[in-house]
């Protein structure tokens, strides 16, 4: 049809014409409202519908919108639409609309302006739920629509008011007691293909991952490669997606005290690169359901994750001690997971009283679930009485064994390490300053010792001594510091960084090294790259340690969430990375939730409909090149070669020498032959600006002076430097190693050129000789006051990573020297992540215990035994 009219005066016979054809375009083809049609003049601009005779007037006077060409809100199909024509007037009108609705196709658009009782009708004829022949979508709602109490437990369809659900409301003012909230993906994952870009990084996992054997992302698991074994169609299309869901309970009001709780479910596409992947654009809100506070792992798998069985690997194997003084379950015996022949297998006293000889129980398959809850019956409704057995632990047949692969899954849900990490750390703290309420020790638990038969040393008597809370309580001033209210990311860095340190010197070297060994072994499991051949090892050092915890520990120590830790290795196995399954980003996640709650009376539907506002907005804002995309953040850091400052700027005249030294260090650096090589030669200004910060290399960099005044440390700087080593003045074949030196910032330069400037450091180093040490635990020490390499301060900035120094408990002197946490993002690197960065480990390598020379005796946490209160012990 020739739309030619439309760029025509509306004067004219061609343009009143044209307008007639369009109506009866329009009436033939558009489905009509109450006899209205959208009104494509300039003033309405398709929003508003109007009828034939307004929008004829509408189209005379005010003109018909040029660009609409394609006459999509009228009935005409995407698919048939002149492309051609339509390239030709985007391209001169510049209007993104056309392209955005084009992207959104015909079936969405038809499905966002279908007419009432089309919806109407398809729900008439959809059965209820698949292969229902009782019920259609349609009669279910009205079979339902009028009941105020649920027909099969009889609860009310409405919140109770007052504390009474009998008092009688208008419909207006009744709340609903659960509403389900359901957003369809299917759309949403059209939305994304639609998109060049996204389409490209959603087939990354295929074309541009690097495979070296290593396993950087869900797709260099053997769970990823055996979908793709068992099913090969599947397998064989890229643009397949791989999903992983999460969801758990969050208080939609923040820190308001209510029992209320909102259940987002919340889907991760593994298709895309490490660093998109966890991020908000690409996390995608299914559900909201408003539900009780209950455990997530245990509602969405099943299990009963509490009582006697609580591990959901074990199963029924899972070894559990019920105390008596303490009252609580506890779960030991980790012996069970050593190899056969292993020393720690015949010792007696320092465990329990008894070898173990049993081995460790097998992980249940797919097929093995299944068959333990296919007869499990669901009862649904609050006050049916539901079968209890003390056989089977698997309360409702999961919903996802529905799925034909999910059996097939080596690890269908995953235990959280973000979780356990944070108990195991409450735990250790909590024991190590004696924080009451969180101490796993006590007298009741010395009384379980009593009946244990076990640790005659540490059995209550007139004066006990009190575990190993003394020494390391002097650390910690209780009025200006409390380890209280500690977020799961403090723990983090706590058992990752800090702890190891901590507890320098202040207990045995026993204890001391096996909660070392266990923080250590935290950071391994939070890897970004896994290297699979290292992973038994590192299995096998988990179970020796949880065993030495043992020995060490009274049992009240080991909670369900301290076994769990026995069986993380074997999730990385099986699904590579933890960082893609552990829960910080969900929870940053429905940090974002909380904040759409604006309705206090219906949070759920608040958070939905923001949540919708902003895909909405976010789906616009592709089209428009000015705005940047939500859900992605910036960083200050996309430059991280050339660097720039960002604090403390000035214009400083320096001397001469100093100048030269630095002038000295840019030309070694500099490897080009170009003008800019000729630049170097003419050498630089003497006026030199400064910072007292600087961003490179993806770290924050202050001077020393800055540091002073700043609440963090951000002057320590580390920099390798290759060189040859001489083991004396005739040594004729020298080796080449790699040096770390150490040092603080004092000054950063930027040396001027005139067409360039090239930031570098002027640091205090640290003597490499008689200023570093390396101790047994494999710390690095540091002697900040001995002083080296006056006549060489200058370092490239380019080449400085960022340290942090931490007063060494065992000699004030000293400093232990801890890896900085790179804070920018660096995008199209495989190795990299926008969420919590990877903590560097506190030692290189620790020192492995002798296990085949351990005394079969009872172990006790402190030396110092004439240490400790007094305690009221019931006698006769």
């Amino acid at each position: 049809m020739d739309r030619s009219w439309m760029n025509a005066s509306r004067i004219t016979e061609e343009y009143e014409n044209g307008v007639e054809e369009f109506l009866l375009f329009a009436q033939s083809k558009a489905q009509p409202m109450w006899g209205k049609f959208f009104c494509p003049c300039v003033k309405c601009g398709n929003g508003r519908r109007q009828t034939i005779d307004d929008i004829r007037t509408h189209l005379i006077c005010e003109g018909i919108i040029r660009s609409y060409t394609k006459w999509i809100w009228h009935g005409e199909s995407l698919d048939t639409a002149d492309m051609s024509q339509a390239d030709d007037v985007t391209t001169n009108s510049g209007n993104p609309i056309e392209e955005m609705i084009h992207d959104l196709g015909q079936e969405g658009f038809e499905e966002a302006h279908a007419a009432l009782y089309d919806n109407i009708e398809v729900d008439s004829k959809m059965p209820l739920y698949s292969d229902c022949i009782s019920f259609t979508k349609l009669s279910a709602v009205d079979d339902f629509a009028e009941l105020d109490y649920c027909p099969v437990c009889g609860v009310s369809r409405y919140r109770a008011t007052n504390g009474d659900s009998t008092v009688l409301v208008s419909d207006a003012d009744r709340r609903p007691a659960k509403v389900c909230w359901y957003l369809p993906i299917i759309p949403r994952f059209k939305r994304l293909f639609a998109n060049g870009e996204d389409a490209k990084n959603l087939i990354w996992h295929a074309n541009t991952r690097k495979s070296d054997g290593l396993m950087r992302h869900p797709a260099d698991s053997p769970q990823w490669k055996a979908i793709d074994r068992l099913y090969p169609e599947f397998g064989a299309e890229p643009r397949n997606l791989r999903l992983g869901l999460a969801t758990d309970g969050m208080n939609p009001f923040g820190t308001l005290t209510t029992n209320h709780s909102s259940w987002p479910v919340l889907l991760f596409i593994y298709n895309l690169p490490p660093w998109l992947c966890m991020k908000r654009k690409y996390v995608m809100l299914s559900m909201m359901i408003a539900g009780p506070r209950q455990p997530a792992y245990g509602n969405l798998s099943g299990y009963s994750v509490k009582g006697h069985h609580a591990c959901p690997i074990c199963e029924q194997n899972t070894s559990f001690r019920q105390l008596k003084h303490g009252k609580k379950t506890v779960y030991t015996r980790h012996r069970r997971f050593l190899k056969q022949y292993h020393p720690y297998r015949r010792l007696k006293k320092a465990f329990d009283g008894s070898q173990e000889h049993e081995t460790a129980p097998n992980p249940l398959t797919g097929d093995e679930v299944y068959q333990r809850v296919k007869d499990v019956v669901n009862m649904f409704g609050k006050s049916q009485k539901k079968p209890s057995s003390t056989s089977n632990m698997w309360k409702k047949k999961s919903i996802f064994f529905d799925l034909p692969y999910w059996s097939d899954h080596h690890v269908r849900h995953c235990i959280d390490v973000m979780h356990v990490e944070k108990n195991v750390c409450d735990s250790l703290i909590g024991t190590l300053l004696n924080i009451k309420g969180k101490t796993k020790d006590g007298f009741k638990c010395r009384q379980d010792l009593v009946d244990m038969g076990i640790r005659q040393v540490l059995h209550p008597i007139s004066k006990v001594p009190q575990g190993y809370s003394s020494n390391i309580k002097s650390l910690v001033s209780v009025n200006e510091l409390k380890l209280v209210g500690l977020k799961s990311h403090d723990c983090h860095v706590l058992m990752q960084q800090l702890l190891p340190v901590a507890i320098r010197g202040t207990l045995p070297e026993k204890v001391r090294v096996a909660i070392s060994r266990l923080c250590f072994i935290f950071n391994a499991i939070c890897a970004k790259v896994i290297d699979p051949k290292q992973l038994d090892a590192l299995e096998d050092e988990v179970v020796v340690v949880l065993c030495q915890m043992e020995m060490f520990f009274p049992p009240s120590f080991f909670d369900i969430m301290v076994h769990l830790v026995v069986h993380l290795v074997r999730e990385i196995r099986c699904c590579g990375p933890t960082y893609f399954r552990w829960m910080y980003p969900v929870e940053r996640y429905m940090k974002v939730l909380k904040g759409y709650t604006k309705n206090r009376h219906r949070p759920e539907a608040s958070i939905v409909e923001r949540y919708v506002a902003e895909e909405c907005i976010e789906f616009a804002s592709q089209y428009i090149d000015s705005l940047k995309p939500v859900g992605v953040p910036a960083s200050r850091h996309e430059q991280p070669i050339a660097g720039n400052g960002t604090r403390g700027y000035n214009v400083v005249t320096m001397t001469r020498h100093d100048v030269s030294q630095a002038h000295l260090q840019t030309i070694l650096a500099d490897k080009s032959v170009s003008r800019r090589l000729t630049l170097l030669a003419i050498g630089p200004n003497l006026n030199v600006p400064t910072w007292k910060g600087y961003d490179i290399n993806n770290y924050s960099f202050y001077t020393k002076s800055e540091d002073d005044k700043s609440s963090v440390q951000n002057s320590g700087v580390c920099v390798d430097a290759d060189s040859e080593h001489f083991s004396s003045t005739s040594d004729n074949n020298p080796i080449r190693a790699s040096m770390s030196y150490f040092g603080v910032i004092q000054e950063i330069w930027e040396v001027d050129y005139t067409s360039f400037r090239v930031p570098v450091f002027k640091c205090q180093w640290v003597n490499g000789t008689t200023g570093l040490f390396q101790d047994p635990l494999g710390f690095t020490l540091v002697d900040l006051s001995k002083v080296a390499y006056i006549d060489e301060p200058f370092i490239m900035a380019a080449q400085a990573r960022q340290v942090f120094y931490v007063q060494d408990p065992c000699n004030s002197s000293l400093s232990v020297a801890l890896q900085g946490r790179p804070s920018g993002m660096t995008y199209h690197n495989d190795e990299s992540t926008l969420d919590i960065g990877q903590m560097s480990s506190f030692s290189k390598q620790l020192p492995s215990m002798n296990e085949a020379d351990e005394v079969d005796d009872g172990h006790a946490n402190r030396v110092d035994h004439d240490e400790g209160l007094w305690e009221n012990i019931p006698t006769g």
